[in-house]
């Protein structure tokens, strides 16, 4: 019988690969047991484990074996109402069994052993008018027999070892069903003439002829019940194989039930449409009058487990780096880059079309889509741009909590300022007792031996010096004194009065670690080689020659992990690092760039962004971001506007507050085209379709836009739309939505711009003359020292950062177009060795004009 059903099942099974290939019905059994050597393939019980199998997709059934073998009392009405009840193959929680007690057997789950007796007893003419006697009233067997006895139309009677006149109850019965756990109570004298006998126990009575000493018998005295029964199940071999058997049914109909409304990739997601008002709202009305749905909620829709969810609140949550582990055998979805031309100081709405797209591809067109952005520097709440994080119906809500970074900054730069000023004050002190007190205290004795941290013992390999204790006073001199330059020095530090200042290239240097970092190893590998100083030989001081490296990594373990938030229409985002755009990559980090490729599946999009502009943003995105992080684009947009095309082409600059231009006229927007131009050369020097999203303002004429679009398809774009998403959220986005879907068909053909191998001042070079149209690039003796330095240090193999305007191409902000014929001067070059890149900073200053 079992074999029949186990056949009925292959074949279902097959069906269900034949329309999903690749699928099968998972199943998990969690055991507790004392010896652990019988933990094979199962999972120590607790509600964490159940919890996360019950998100598990490919888990379809989940059954707790009982009882719980432990020393320490477990609640195992706890554990197994744990157990989610669409999973819960072996009936065993509270709603399957109040299901089946009601009656709604097509709707739950029946217990496995019941359900194996019920599909013994029909094999045998049926149950319909009969009666039943049940022997025994456990959850796992005699309580549910009862229930589906009943609901087959038997008449049933409930017994147990107390009843008084049990034999005369059983002689009654056409259909006896026994699971009261004593061996062989039942006698054969007792039973109906050609009653069926269904018996569920399991017992072990003494037998010496057996090696074991015991034998297994049933609840049933087999030799004398046989000769009066109709159908009896032998024990062992009866039961047992068609409990295995349900178990296995069970799983296949859960596996059917989930694909009923499975679609394999696609998340199972609920999107929130926004109708919108006229006039508009302000961003802030528009964020107040918008209902975000749990996090937690959010994140079970789109694939994360509860357990990789860490919630700040109600609409924020980090997700733990555990979940891109999980994942990392998955396929990557679609790589969309936004950018933009060079703007005005109010900006083009980059982030609101970055958004924008996001929502149409996701709540339109119903393609797993996430949004990758930047953390909102403190600037930009209060610049005139905005909060930099999208803005009227294509913005991250709740508005007022979309920046949750780390506060542990400035304790880092603390933590290293206090390094720094003790090795440079006690490092010029010569006198053997307090090198050696010095020593004793960065070296501690414990138990009669030093303890070396890997920071250290990597500080005496650097040395030179192969052991670690005892040192001679000359390997102790050398390994305290870090003889630093103070003229080299990251923080400056003045003796006198103990004074401290920081440049600030600390703190975004750590930032763009932090951006670029895949996991906590590459974090505190990157944080070990930040260079705060050169000692007077010539050599790089890093933070790992300080013993700080650890702590840091400490400090920044939570701020590594992905922020989760959502847009008005739900579409889910990423926000997730700021490291400025002018002196490191300013861009999303890797690691939420990455985690949303995973989650979005080989048919999704992941839309990110570049800092600033296609000449700068994204030029160092692509050389310095997707070289580290080895993700490859297939698709750039462009944003543009009307109003910044018209300034290039001549027309007054646009004032803060005043957003319309009242002059329609064509010539100014022909002429600025050249720089629309320029900019589609500049990302499609990197081999891949570009495309350019008109944003569309209030003051803009449909002429205006058409002319732009037309100008930019005749510059090579693969496409140009229109945009109106501000206005309209996702709905203005659909025809930019339509457009990345065909141009992420094409084969991808990436390249880089340069060869990192080559000198730095040619990648310089490079740089300045195919992004920005620069005759050469000019370099101050300062500079060219630098570079000299850094060769010999090992550091000239590292990308270029060039730290210019963004206000223009040239290093000039007031020069608007396209400028020639302009010199690139470069006036210091500080080496990011940590971030991986050399930041090269110009005479060019980044300002905003106001016009009152």
């Amino acid at each position: 019988m079992s074999r029949q059903v186990k056949e009925r099942l292959k074949k279902e099974v097959a069906a269900m690969k034949n329309q999903f290939p690749g699928f099968r019905p998972g199943l998990v059994v969690l055991q507790v047991s004392l010896d652990l050597l019988l933990i094979i393939l199962a999972h120590i019980i607790n509600l964490v484990v159940i919890a996360s199998l019950n998100e598990n997709p490919a888990v379809h059934g989940l059954i707790v074996q009982l009882p719980l073998d432990s020393i320490n009392p477990i609640n195992t009405e706890k554990v197994t109402n744990a157990v989610a009840p669409e999973k819960d193959v072996d009936g065993l929680t509270s709603i399957n069994a109040g299901k089946l007690s009601r009656g709604d057997l097509g709707d739950c789950f029946i217990p496995c052993t019941p359900n194996g007796c019920m599909e013994l007893i029909s094999q045998t003419g049926g149950v319909m008018g009969k009666n039943a006697v049940v022997i025994g009233r456990s959850k796992i067997v005699g309580a549910p027999m009862h229930d589906l006895l009943l609901w087959n139309h038997a008449t049933v009677t409930t017994c147990h070892s107390k009843t008084l006149d049990l034999a005369e109850q059983v002689g009654r019965a056409d259909i006896l069903v026994v699971g009261a756990g004593r061996a062989e109570m039942v006698k054969g004298e007792w039973v109906k003439k050609g009653a069926v006998v269904i018996d569920c126990g399991i017992n072990h009575i003494p037998d010496s002829s057996k090696a074991s000493g015991k034998r297994v018998v049933g609840d049933v005295h087999y030799p004398s019940a046989i000769e009066r029964a109709g159908y009896i199940t032998p024990v062992p071999g009866g039961v047992g194989p068609m409990t295995v058997a349900m178990l296995m049914k069970n799983t296949v109909e859960s596996a059917k039930r989930f694909l009923q409304t499975y679609t394999p990739g696609k998340w199972n997601i609920e999107y929130t449409k926004k109708k919108p008002q006229e006039p508009q709202p302000s961003d802030a009305e528009i964020s107040c009058s918008c209902q975000s749905k749990p996090i937690g909620e959010l994140a079970r829709e789109v694939g994360l487990f509860s357990e990789e969810v860490e919630p700040y609140g109600r609409s924020r949550a980090k997700i733990r780096l555990d979940a891109l582990k999980r994942m990392e055998k998955q396929p990557d979805g679609k790589y969309v880059v936004v950018t933009g031309i060079t703007s005005t100081p109010l900006g083009e709405g980059k982030h609101t079309t970055a958004l924008g797209l996001a929502q149409a591809l996701g709540a339109h067109l119903n393609i797993n889509t996430f949004a990758c952005v930047q953390e909102p520097s403190p600037g930009s709440f209060f610049g005139a741009r905005g909060i930099a994080v999208g803005g009227g119906y294509s913005q991250i809500i709740p508005l007022e909590e979309v920046c949750l970074r780390t506060s542990c900054k400035g304790q880092i730069v603390l933590c290293v300022y206090t390094h720094v000023f003790v090795q440079f004050a006690f490092g010029m002190i010569s006198h053997v007792y307090i090198l050696q007190a010095l020593f004793d205290l960065l070296v501690p004795l414990r138990k009669g031996q030093r303890f070396v941290s890997p920071a250290q013992l990597n500080r005496l390999k650097k040395l030179g010096i192969e052991k670690s204790d005892p040192l001679t006073g000359t390997e102790i001199r050398r390994f305290v004194q870090l003889d630093i330059d103070p003229d080299t020095a990251t923080l400056f530090i003045s003796m006198v009065g103990c004074a401290v200042q920081d440049s600030g290239s600390l703190e975004n240097e750590i930032m763009a670690i932090l951006s670029l970092s895949s996991s906590e190893e590459e974090m505190q590998q990157r944080l070990a080689k930040i260079v705060v100083a050169t000692n007077k030989s010539g050599d790089p001081v890093t933070t790992e020659d300080l013993d700080v490296s650890g702590p840091l990594a400490m400090l920044l373990k939570d701020a590594l992990k992905p922020v989760l938030m959502q847009t008005v229409e739900g579409t889910p985002v990423f926000l997730h690092t700021s490291p400025l755009a002018d002196i490191a990559q300013g861009s999303p980090s890797v690691l939420a760039d990455k985690l949303a490729l995973k989650m979005v599946g080989s048919k999704g999009f992941v839309v990110t962004e570049s800092g600033h502009r296609a000449d700068i943003g994204l030029e160092k995105f692509f050389n310095i971001k997707c070289r580290y992080s080895g993700l490859r684009p297939d698709v750039v947009v462009i944003v543009a506007t009307v109003r910044t095309l018209k300034m290039h082409g001549g027309a007054p600059p646009v004032r803060i507050y005043r957003h319309l231009f009242i002059m329609h006229s064509l010539e100014p927007i022909e002429r600025g085209c050249c720089h629309l131009k320029r900019q589609v050369e500049n990302a499609q020097a990197f081999d891949l379709p570009v495309i350019v999203a008109v944003n569309k303002f209030s003051c803009d004429t449909d002429t205006e836009l058409e002319l732009v679009c037309g100008q930019a398809r005749q510059a090579g774009a693969f496409d140009a739309v229109q945009c109106t998403n501000w206005s309209e959220g996702g709905a203005g986005a659909l025809a930019l939505a339509e457009a990345v879907q065909r141009a992420a068909k094409l084969p991808g053909q990436f390249r880089f711009l340069y060869d990192t191998q080559i000198p730095a001042a040619d990648k310089l070079r490079t740089v300045a003359q195919k992004m920005y149209g620069a005759k050469d690039i000019e370099l101050s003796p300062k500079s060219i020292e630098k570079l000299v330095l850094y060769t010999k240090q090992g550091f000239g193999n590292l990308p270029v950062c060039i730290a210019k305007t963004h206000l223009s191409l040239s290093i000039d902000p007031m020069l608007k177009g396209v400028p020639t014929n302009f010199m690139l001067p470069i006036t210091d070059i500080k080496a990011n060795v940590g971030a991986g890149f050399l930041c090269c900073l110009t005479e060019s200053v980044s300002f905003i004009l106001l016009y009152l």
